[in-house]
C-alpha cells in the first residue's frame, strides 16, 4: 500500500507521483537520448515507470511527448493528451488514449485530475510552424487522499494561477535544456513570482539539469561554461528567489533520479 502522496524527479519535465494508490507519470522521458539531446544525469531505470496506470502529457514538444518512452510503458496505461490530440497519438502506436481541456476534468479511481491553463505554444514543432499536430498547452492538477499536486508543463507566469488554491505541491519549471530560453519557459525569477501567485506548501524545480545538447556541457569555452552553469544552478537561484520574496513555501532541490524528501505534514 503506497503512501499518500510520494514524488520522484525522474528528470526533465518527468515526475513520478504516487497518490492515492495510483503512479502517474508527468511528460515522461525516460531514454538517454531526445533527438539531438543528451541526458547528462544516470538514466532512468525501470523502477521510475514501474506500475504506472496514468500518464498526463502538459503539451506535443518532442521533450514532452515522446514517443520512444512511451513505448516503454505498458499498453493499458491510461495516457491523456491536450484535447484535439488524440488521434494523432493513437496513430503513433499508444492505445488507451484520453483528451483533456483546461477547464475540464477526470477521474481515475481515487484520483481527480484537472485540466489548467498554460501560457506556452501547443504545436509539435514550435511556434512559427502550422502544419503538423496542435493541441493547447496545459497544466494539471492531480487531487487525491485530500491532497492536491499541481504540474505545470511548460509555462510562463499567468495571473489566473492565483485560482489555483489549497496546494500541498507545484511542480515548477526553472529552466529548459540549452543556453537560452523561448517564450512561455519560467527562469527561476519567474518561478519564483509564481509561487507567490499559487502559494503552495511546497514547491519542487523541474524541467532542468537533465537534457542538453550533445556535446555542449563538454564545449571549451564560454559556451561549454555557460551550459554547466545551467545544469546545476537554476532550481538553487530559485530557492534563494523564494527565500528572498518573503514566501513560506518551502523549495525541495532534488537531483533528477531522486526521490523528493517531502515534509511528513504533505506526505502523510
Amino acid at each position: 500500500m503506497r503512501s499518500p502522496l510520494g514524488l520522484r524527479f525522474v528528470g526533465h519535465s518527468t515526475v513520478r507521483v504516487e497518490l492515492a494508490g495510483h503512479a502517474v507519470l508527468t511528460d515522461p522521458v525516460l531514454t538517454n537520448r531526445v533527438s539531438a539531446l543528451t541526458r547528462v544525469t544516470p538514466p532512468s531505470t525501470a523502477a521510475d515507470h514501474a506500475d504506472v496506470d496514468l500518464v498526463l502529457l502538459s503539451h506535443l514538444h518532442g521533450d514532452h511527448v515522446h514517443l520512444p518512452s512511451l513505448r516503454l510503458l505498458s499498453p493499458h496505461v491510461r495516457v491523456v493528451v491536450p484535447r484535439g490530440a488524440g488521434e494523432w497519438l493513437r496513430a503513433k502506436g499508444v492505445r488507451r488514449v484520453d483528451e483533456l481541456a483546461p477547464g475540464e476534468e477526470l477521474t481515475h479511481g481515487d484520483l481527480r485530475v484537472i485540466g489548467v491553463p498554460a501560457d506556452h505554444s501547443g504545436h509539435r514543432w514550435g511556434p512559427r510552424l502550422t502544419h503538423g499536430p496542435q493541441a493547447k498547452a496545459m497544466g494539471h492538477v492531480i487531487e487525491g487522499a485530500g491532497r492536491r499536486v499541481y504540474a505545470a508543463g511548460d509555462t510562463d507566469v499567468f495571473p489566473d494561477m492565483a485560482t489555483l488554491t489549497d496546494l500541498d505541491v507545484a511542480l515548477l519549471p526553472v529552466w529548459g535544456w540549452g543556453p537560452t530560453l523561448g517564450p512561455g519557459h519560467m527562469n527561476p525569477a519567474r518561478a519564483a513570482e509564481a509561487v507567490g501567485l499559487l502559494k503552495p506548501h511546497v514547491a519542487v524545480p523541474v524541467h532542468w539539469g537533465t537534457l542538453a545538447v550533445t556535446g555542449l556541457p563538454q564545449a571549451p569555452g564560454r559556451h561549454g561554461s555557460r551550459m554547466r552553469h545551467l545544469l546545476k544552478h537554476p532550481p538553487l537561484e530559485f530557492a534563494e528567489a523564494v527565500v528572498t520574496a518573503g514566501s513560506a513555501t518551502k523549495v525541495l532541490v532534488t537531483a533528477p533520479g531522486e526521490d523528493v524528501l517531502l515534509p511528513d505534514t504533505v506526505a502523510s
